[in-house]
């Protein structure tokens, strides 16, 4: 495999263990919060699926059009409208579509995404959306299963939910 092939591979992969995730949720999981003012399980998830049709809004809005909305509100207020966690999968695979779909554009045509902010966002390489992605994903998932242990799963519920996300790396 070529490096830019495992770059678009781990993006599948980290799609995958988004969908292992969520298969392993319930909706009483997504209320789960750590009781202190912190986000709940739903508002991570709300808010990984805000970050990809978010971006993709502004560095490739085509690609953005008709991807399911499972939030209402902006970045920093905003409630999961979503409560089944097929639904929200569902949400995931089709974001991710776009995002690889929008990504292999740009490189195809030679080009980086806007920069809305300024900031150099992406601007080295569109590839760069899928890290960010990945890396955000990543960190919002440690999250989610942090406040699923403190919600009361056991250590072997939690290596049922664990498992299936860290075998896909294992292939």
């Amino acid at each position: 495999m070529t490096l830019p092939d495992l770059t678009l591979e781990s993006f599948r992969r980290n799609g995958r263990v988004n969908a292992a995730l969520l298969a392993g949720l319930t909706p009483a999981d997504l209320t789960l919060s750590d009781g202190r003012g912190g986000w709940t399980v739903g508002q991570h998830l709300g808010h990984l699926a805000l970050f990809r049709v978010g971006w993709l809004g502004l560095i490739s809005p085509a690609d953005a059009q008709g991807l399911p909305e499972v939030v209402e509100g902006d970045w920093q207020n905003f409630a999961l409208t979503e409560r089944d966690p097929a639904r929200l999968a569902e949400a995931f695979r089709l974001s991710d579509e776009a995002a690889l779909r929008a990504v292999q554009l740009a490189v195809a045509e030679g080009r980086t995404f806007p920069d809305p902010y300024g900031e150099g966002t992406y601007q080295a390489h569109p590839a760069h959306f899928l890290q960010h992605i990945i890396v955000h994903d990543s960190h919002h998932r440690g999250q989610v299963m942090s406040l699923l242990r403190q919600g009361g799963r056991s250590a072997e519920q939690m290596e049922q939910l664990d498992s299936p996300m860290w075998a896909i790396w294992r292939e």
